[in-house]
C-alpha cells in the first residue's frame, strides 16, 4: 500500500508534426480515492491515460502506479493498473467467459486464481457467459469491458467515459460497482466522464486539464467553492409588473413563476438581496437557494485556461 496510486512528474507528450498533447503535468493521485480526471475534448485526458496503460511512449517526465516506476518496473507498473477503455474493442467470435480467461492468461494469472465467475456475476453477465460477444448489446459489451479491466485485481482502475451512450439501469449498475469495489477493496478509481454530474456526485477529488495542462486540481467540494455566484430563487404572492433594478443583483423571471436573483456571495449579501425585493413590494410565498455546479466551475477555469 502506499499514500498515492499515482505519481506523475513533469509528464509531456509530442506527437510528431510537432503537437503538445500534454506540457509538463504534475499530478498525484491518493490511494483508496475515486478521482476525476476532467476536459473539454481535446485537452490531453486520452493521452495521460493511454500513457498510464503502457499504450503510449511519452516524450518526458515520469509515472508511478502503486509505487512502480514505469520506466523501471514497466510489468509491474501495467499489473497495477486496469482500464476501461472508451472504445468497444472486443473480439467478436469470444464468448465473455473465455475473453476473461484470454485477458487473465495476458497478464500471467493462475488458473486457480482466476475469478471469472464471480467477475461475470459482478457485472451482470452470468447467464451470458457463454454468448459470442458479436451477440451481446451496447450495454452489456461495456459492462464486459468492466470486467476485462477486472480479471488480473488490479490496485487502480481507470474508467474512460464508461457511461457515454448507456442506458439509465447499466448507469445505475456501473455505478454501484464502482462504490463496491472502491469501499470493500479499497481499489482507487480514476474516471473520466462528460457528465459532470456524475463527477460532482461520485469524485473525492479533481483534475481538469485543458491544452494539455493542468488548470485545477483540488477536493470536489474545494473547486465547488471557487466560485462565488449565488442565486436566491423568491416565489412571490403575486406576479410584480416590474423588477427592481440593483446594482450588483441580475434578476431573472422563470416559467415557473419564480424569480431568480443571482448576485456575487464576495460583493453583495443575501440580505442586500432581500432588502431590494422587500423595497420593491414583492411578498414572499417561498425562497430557496441555488450555488455553482462543478459545470460552472469547470466552464469557469476551462474559459479562463
Amino acid at each position: 500500500m502506499t499514500q498515492d496510486a499515482i505519481r506523475i512528474a513533469g509528464l509531456k507528450k509530442t506527437y510528431d508534426g510537432g503537437k503538445d498533447a500534454l506540457k509538463g503535468i504534475d499530478l498525484t493521485v491518493p490511494a483508496g480515492s475515486v478521482f476525476g480526471l476532467l476536459g473539454p475534448n481535446g485537452a490531453g485526458k486520452s493521452t495521460l491515460i493511454n500513457i498510464l496503460a503502457g499504450l503510449v511512449t511519452k516524450t518526458a517526465g515520469s509515472v508511478e502506479i502503486w509505487g512502480w516506476d514505469q520506466d523501471q518496473n514497466p510489468r509491474q507498473s501495467r499489473a497495477a493498473i486496469g482500464v476501461m477503455p472508451q472504445e468497444l474493442n472486443l473480439d467478436p467470435f469470444f464468448t465473455p467467459r473465455g475473453a476473461l480467461e484470454v485477458q487473465a492468461g495476458l497478464y500471467g494469472v493462475p488458473k486457480a486464481q482466476r475469478r471469472s465467475a464471480e467477475i461475470l456475476e459482478m457485472v451482470g453477465l452470468s447467464d451470458k457467459a457463454e454468448a459470442y460477444a458479436r451477440t451481446l448489446s451496447g450495454g452489456m459489451r461495456r459492462r464486459l469491458l468492466l470486467a476485462k479491466a477486472l480479471v488480473h485485481t488490479p490496485q487502480v482502475l481507470v474508467l474512460d467515459e464508461p457511461t457515454a451512450g448507456v442506458d439509465i439501469e447499466l448507469r445505475q449498475m456501473l455505478w454501484a460497482n464502482v462504490r463496491k469495489l472502491n469501499r470493500e477493496r479499497g481499489m482507487t478509481i480514476i474516471l473520466t466522464t462528460h457528465y459532470l454530474e456524475e463527477a460532482e456526485e461520485m469524485c473525492d477529488e479533481i483534475a481538469i486539464i485543458n491544452h494539455g495542462a493542468l488548470v485545477a486540481r483540488d477536493s470536489t467540494k474545494n473547486l465547488l467553492g471557487q466560485l462565488d455566484a449565488k442565486t436566491m430563487v423568491i416565489l412571490p404572492e403575486q406576479t410584480p409588473e416590474s423588477l427592481p433594478e440593483t446594482p450588483g443583483i441580475a434578476i431573472e423571471r422563470r416559467e415557473d413563476g419564480t424569480l431568480a436573483f443571482s448576485y456575487n456571495a464576495k460583493e453583495t449579501t443575501a440580505e442586500s438581496v432581500l432588502g431590494a425585493v422587500h423595497a420593491a413590494g414583492i411578498r414572499i410565498r417561498d425562497v430557496r437557494t441555488e450555488q455553482a455546479d462543478l459545470q460552472d466551475v469547470f466552464l469557469s477555469l476551462t474559459k479562463s485556461a
